[in-house]
């Protein structure tokens, strides 16, 4: 079915028309149509029209005014102030439109098939390390993204760029060889908690080796420089760690409710081949020149306290690679091998630096340009109560884990005062939904640039700007619409609405228009802020107008029709941002 026009756009198209009847020499003017409080709209771009054309605003909007033909739409424009049109819009207009978007299961959101490419870097972990706190906004603002954007039509290409090469392996591989058993496991179905046990054993064993040994010392830097030129017992042993890894990673990720692929996963070790590459492609154009052995890239406006130029360091004087050299040529596949026309990072704010200075010299190496460009979703900090960076009580990095485990102890308490017919794997099922719901919709309703405090109390508290609310919004929905009994959801233009029901209708209908909005400018706050106002909505439509015991028939069928369309939209808007919507709560 084709997307279904907004009341906005379809008053702004009317005004637009009678703009262009009444003011010819005006052009193509833009009405400057908004919501308000006053009435459904108010159109304000009379006054900047007035300046122009040296006319009296209010005479001009009464010209427009006039040259409205009688429609079924617009019920009533007042003149206003010194030239504001307050619009109001007729019930009919609301309840047809709705149901248009009712009978589309997109709910009238338009698909704009081959919009683009989207290559989305999120969820980043390291191999042979413990996921922790600062693991979890990038993996949830990451996965919402991918879910909008891919709704939106967008072609969306997933990468989890896992640190999974560097110096440290040389440690515990060289580690693992002189103590083969360490990653041996119990039985054939070894849990994510074993394989990390087993990987924070065998790292903390390594390190203490590492420190105290000279002699191990040496082996493990031998043992880097086989990895790094490819030798074979070492690369299979490498990828027993990476492996071992992932096992852990994906139980984490599934507890998170994300689903993770294995092609999606493209590490740092992917790009090791292109390295040699980039480097001299750089050198050669004149991006990168060497300085004190160094290759490096300069910019005008990066310098250090001491007012020196403070360079990106694609390749180390001691012919390492730096991170650059790699997220440069992560660049270069994503555009010439997977035919990226956008790249978005999903990365903390505190890297905006580096990416800054990686985008640049990708700019001047012809990889990003006009039509090909990357962008970085930057996020803030989780903080604890105190307003301080969240640490245990040890002052130890908090396990990302533990995190989601007493996210979901704390839902189960609700969810057991709340039920009432629910079985223990019912209470179970649900604690998990509405726990893992809270913590990633307190994420997702804050600005993502924003740090924000990481507060499980309010999480999971029935009232407030909480996931739980929106999650009780939409069960007690369903309820209803289980009791109406014989009595269904439809659609009736021709009953006049409470102004209760005004309200919802038209936040209901501006639910493509925040998708839009969310997909273009990577900001899904903005989609938690419009499910919150439309639950809001809800509540009040619910205190002032009986649903089953309404006057009519027909008005029962007409609220149900609301209350109905307003679940779809919760259940979707809530499916976009990783978050469920259990029918019973």
């Amino acid at each position: 079915m084709a997307s279904v026009p907004s009341l906005a756009s379809t008053v702004q198209q009317r005004l637009a028309d009678a703009l262009t009847a009444a003011l010819p020499e005006a052009g193509s003017a833009d009405p400057l149509l908004r919501r308000s409080d006053r009435a459904d709209f108010q159109a304000n771009g009379i006054l900047a029209l007035a300046k122009k054309l040296k006319g009296n605003p209010r005479e001009l909007a009464t010209k427009v005014v006039e040259a409205i033909p009688a429609n079924d739409v617009l019920k009533d424009i007042e003149v206003s102030g010194p030239g504001f049109l307050n619009i109001t819009i007729t019930d009919k207009a609301i309840t047809e439109t709705l149901a248009a978007r009712a009978a589309d299961e997109r709910l009238g959101v338009p698909y704009a098939s081959g919009a683009g490419t989207t290559v989305i870097d999120y969820a980043q972990p390291n191999v042979a390390k413990e996921m922790h706190v600062g693991h979890l906004r990038s993996a949830v603002i990451g996965d919402a993204m991918v879910k909008i954007m891919e709704f939106a039509g967008e072609k969306v290409i997933r990468r989890h760029h896992i640190g999974d090469w560097g110096t440290q392996f040389g440690m515990l591989i060289q580690y693992l060889i002189e103590h083969p058993h360490e990653l041996d496991h119990k039985d054939a179905h070894v849990s994510g908690e074993e394989a990390m046990s087993n990987l924070n054993r065998l790292y903390k064993a390594a390190r203490a080796h590492f420190d105290s040994d000279e002699e191990f010392k040496a082996r493990s830097r031998d043992r880097v420089v086989a990895l790094q030129s490819g030798d074979e017992e070492t690369l299979a042993l490498w990828q027993r760690f990476v492996d071992e890894s992932k096992i852990y990673f994906y139980s984490v990720f599934n507890k998170l409710d994300m689903e993770i692929n294995d092609p999606d996963v493209v590490g740092e070790s992917g790009y090791n081949d292109m390295l040699d590459e980039t480097c001299r492609l750089l050198e050669e154009s004149g991006v990168a020149v060497r300085s004190e052995g160094a290759l490096c890239v300069f910019f005008d406006d990066v310098k250090g306290p001491d007012g020196n130029p403070v360079p990106l360091i694609v390749k180390k004087s001691n012919g390492g690679y730096g991170y650059a050299a790699t997220d440069l040529s992560a660049i270069r596949d994503r555009v010439q091998n997977l035919g990226a026309d956008t790249l978005v990072y999903v990365v903390d704010a505190r890297q905006s630096l580096h990416f800054k200075m990686v985008f640049e010299t990708a700019r001047r190496a012809g990889w990003l340009n006009d039509q090909v460009h990357a962008v970085q979703l930057a996020f803030g900090t989780v903080l604890g109560k105190d307003g301080k960076p969240f640490k245990t009580r040890e002052g130890e990095t908090v396990r990302l884990v533990d995190l989601l485990d007493e996210a979901i102890d704390r839902a189960a308490a609700v969810v057991r005062e709340k039920a009432q017919d629910l079985t223990e794997d019912e209470i179970a099922e649900r604690a998990a939904q509405v726990g893992i719901g809270a913590i990633k919709y307190a994420d997702l309703s804050t600005s993502a640039s924003r740090d924000y405090k990481f507060d499980l109390d309010q999480m999971v508290s029935l009232n407030g700007d909480t996931s739980v609310y929106l999650q009780y919004a939409y069960a007690r929905i369903k309820s209803i619409i289980r009791k109406a009994g014989d009595s269904k959801p439809a659609a009736h233009p021709d009953i006049a609405l409470a102004p209760a029901e005004r309200a919802l209708g038209l936040h209901l209908d501006q639910f493509a228009e925040t998708l839009a909005e969310v997909a273009t400018t990577y900001e899904p706050h903005k989609l938690a802020a419009y499910l919150y106002q439309l639950a809001s909505h809800l509540t009040k439509f619910y205190d002032q107008c009986p649903v089953l015991k309404a006057d009519t028939p027909e008005q029962v069928e007409n609220r149900l029709f609301l209350i109905d369309l307003t679940a779809r939209t919760l259940h979707q808007g809530m499916a976009l941002l990783g978050i469920r919507t259990p029918e019973r709560l």
